[in-house]
């Protein structure tokens, strides 16, 4: 079967669903081809928990969390869904930025506000607090099992098709656009389009190779964990920990994130530290060392937490080198990949960028360019 159609979004993770929520918003044609049913498990788009961490004082990402806060906010009411939890972020240890952090999200009309050691730990029982804290009160939880729903259910309203077990063995560009070969059920379809949006997380390299030059991404597999709550009167923010030096700290993997997930307890977990990974061949397996490590440092720094009483947790990232997303158009190709463990609080913005480089109604910050020089 031969179809032609105007915007085909490939893969339905968190920048897919939003592109197309964006586009069809808009009053535009649009496909969304997901690989994979409702809720899988087997990308960087699932959980009901990932932190709204305001922690950045780089303006162009200043901007996007501004925005994304309004975006969400306008998701929630147009769905009915509560996807945002405002808990706080708190960042501490060793973070040089912090100072500057403070400064760019106070300029924003964003709250910043240090705290010394003891308050913290006053007011969040079940964290040890390291050094220097840095307390947004402006941050919280995104619910991507809620999300991702939504802003699918939402594109259909207004007229786009949402295709799941749709798998793309094939992307080529023609000189009016795209042409691609689809797999679902065993039946091979071809479709033609005037462009793609590929937002295919950790396949994207295996999707445009030969079809457009993207920097290198890398996938890993990640393993955070959640940890039963010992003290159930305790309050929780999300928490992102810096590694100080010396010995205390040498069996860390990276610095630490956590938050709470309602139900399942305190998620915690190293911040791309995982085994590079093909995606089509996870274990989704814990790596027993790295494990290990996560419970000494929940042992040593959550007191709030059983770290003998957890659950292990599979995700992938698809990170650039120095970690910043890629957002460009080349020719009737436009690309959201590498978010890099960061990104799912920018959904909303990064899919209002991706949906005005698809109709031309504007372009992406330079620091997201697919051609810029990228150095870690």
């Amino acid at each position: 079967m031969n179809t032609t159609l105007d915007t085909v979004v490939i893969g339905g993770g968190a920048m897919g669903s939003a592109t197309a929520w964006a586009l069809a918003r808009r009053g535009r044609d649009v496909t969304l081809l997901e690989q994979f049913g409702p809720g899988h498990r087997n990308g960087a788009s699932h959980g009901t928990t990932r932190n709204f961490n305001p922690g950045y004082a780089d303006p162009d990402y200043v901007a996007m969390l501004a925005e994304s806060v309004r975006l969400w906010n306008e998701l929630e009411a147009d769905s009915g869904e509560r996807l945002l939890a405002l808990t706080g972020v708190v960042n501490h240890g060793t973070d040089p930025r912090l100072p500057e952090i403070r400064s760019a999200l106070l300029a924003a009309g964003l709250r910043a506000e240090f705290l010394a050691v003891e308050e913290a730990a006053e007011r969040w029982r079940g964290i040890r607090f390291d050094q220097r804290v840095l307390h947004m009160a402006d941050g919280g939880q995104l619910n991507p099992d809620a999300a991702l729903p939504a802003m699918q259910r939402l594109a259909a309203g207004h007229g786009a098709e949402i295709r799941h077990h749709v798998k793309v063995l094939e992307l080529k560009v023609l000189d009016d656009g795209v042409r691609l070969t689809l797999e679902s059920g065993g039946v091979t379809e071809v479709l033609s389009a005037r462009q793609a949006v590929v937002t295919a997380g950790g396949w994207t390299t295996k999707l445009l190779a030969g079809v457009a030059p993207v920097p290198r991404l890398t996938v890993t597999q990640e393993q955070p964990a959640h940890f039963a709550i010992t003290d159930p009167d305790a309050q929780w923010p999300g928490f992102n920990h810096m590694p100080g030096h010396g010995d205390a700290y040498r069996y860390w993997r990276s610095p630490v994130y956590g938050m709470h997930t309602p139900g399942e307890g305190i998620k915690a977990g190293w911040h791309g530290a995982g085994p590079v990974v093909d995606p089509d061949n996870r274990s989704f397996t814990a790596e027993p060392e790295q494990r290990a490590a996560l419970q000494r440092y929940a042992r040593e720094w959550l007191p709030g937490v059983d770290a003998d009483a957890l659950t292990d947790v599979s995700c992938t990232y698809t990170t650039t080198v120095d970690e910043n997303f890629v957002l460009d158009r080349i020719g009737p190709v436009v690309i959201g990949a590498g978010f890099s463990g960061h990104g799912f609080k920018f959904t909303t913005a990064v899919g209002r960028i991706l949906a005005d480089l698809a109709t031309g109604d504007g372009g992406a910050p330079a620091i997201f360019s697919a051609s810029r020089a990228r150095v870690r």
